[in-house]
């Protein structure tokens, strides 16, 4: 290939079985990603030729910009393995319990920029947002007031709260008033909106976020689905997909390269009420004797796909 698009050599097939109609398209979950960002420093890390660092901070060799933390999926798991991608996951049902402690934007607001109909169903996103990125990267969005945040979630007591969320042992409300906290949605700013292709088994109606990473806080990877945490440039690791080197879906691609003028972490999270938040899903058509996929406003995932199959 020659950029690092994730492309599963079954899509072709699927494409065709939906468009014959022996492939019923399923309902796609609702999920939450975010692009944790901070202002790198000069000596912060280094990188290695391939765009990823060598050490897991940073992309930068001594100099200063905006670094995204980004996961690298285990090659085991069923979708996407081996790709890079942000800490996110599915709406937990208990992501809208009416008891969460909330700061920040009103649900109002934050309904009419996710373009959702309901207080319940915005509520249900941000909190996703937040949740999976304490569950995946040990970061917390949330504070014990509506101008605080915390700035210290390690120990023991942390993990095992982080823990009882994985496992669904705990709600994401409860573990909020057992610390007293509150969730700090003014940290969050929405950002992109891309619905899993309606060909694919596991389909995802995922809103995108940026955040600033708290003062004080440190990134970890916390997730089983990861292998890697790494801290890296968005132009870096656009480059590297570029390359070939790092694999990618469309997705993320997409976000790394809207993130690359920005030069820190308060210029991005200013631009997202730029950020166009209609849903982007992908199309696929014959075109002749090829089978063609495309993601409408990105022609540069475009794939066309001989009908006798292979990618």
């Amino acid at each position: 290939m020659s950029n690092g698009q994730w492309y599963p050599p079954e899509w072709p097939a699927r494409i065709r079985a939906l468009a014959s109609g022996e492939l019923t398209a399923v309902t796609p979950r609702r999920a939450a990603t975010v692009m944790l960002l901070r202002d790198e420093k000069p000596g912060d890390g280094g990188a290695r030729g391939d765009g990823v660092p060598a050490d897991g901070t940073t992309g930068t060799t001594g100099a200063t910009g905006l670094a995204v933390h980004m996961l690298r999926r285990r090659t085991s798991m069923a979708f996407a393995g081996g790709a890079y991608a942000y800490p996110g996951g599915g709406v937990d049902p208990r992501d809208d319990d009416h008891l969460v402690r909330w700061a920040g934007p009103s649900l109002e607001t934050w309904a009419g920029r996710l373009g959702v109909g309901t207080l319940a169903e915005a509520q249900a996103v941000v909190c996703a947002a937040v949740r999976e990125t304490y569950e995946e990267a040990g970061v917390l969005l949330a504070g014990p007031t509506a101008d605080t945040v915390v700035s210290d979630t390690t120990g023991a007591d942390w993990e095992a709260d982080r823990e009882a969320l994985v496992a669904r042992e705990l709600s994401f409300a409860g573990f909020l008033d057992r610390r007293g906290l509150v969730l700090r949605s003014d940290l969050l700013a929405a950002w992109a909106r891309w619905i899993t292709p309606a060909f694919e088994p596991r389909r995802y109606d995922t809103w995108f976020f940026v955040a600033a990473l708290p003062e004080g806080q440190r990134t970890r990877n916390a997730s089983t689905e990861a292998d890697r945490a790494v801290w890296i440039r968005p132009g870096d690791a656009a480059d590297g997909y570029d390359r070939g080197e790092l694999l990618m879906m469309p997705p993320t691609v997409a976000t790394l390269r809207a993130l690359r003028p920005y030069g820190t972490a308060a210029e991005a999270l200013k631009g997202a009420d730029s950020q166009e938040l209609a849903p982007v899903l992908a199309e696929a058509r014959m075109e002749g004797d090829e089978l063609v996929l495309s993601w409408p406003g990105r022609e540069e995932f475009t794939k066309h796909v001989p009908t006798g199959g292979g990618s």
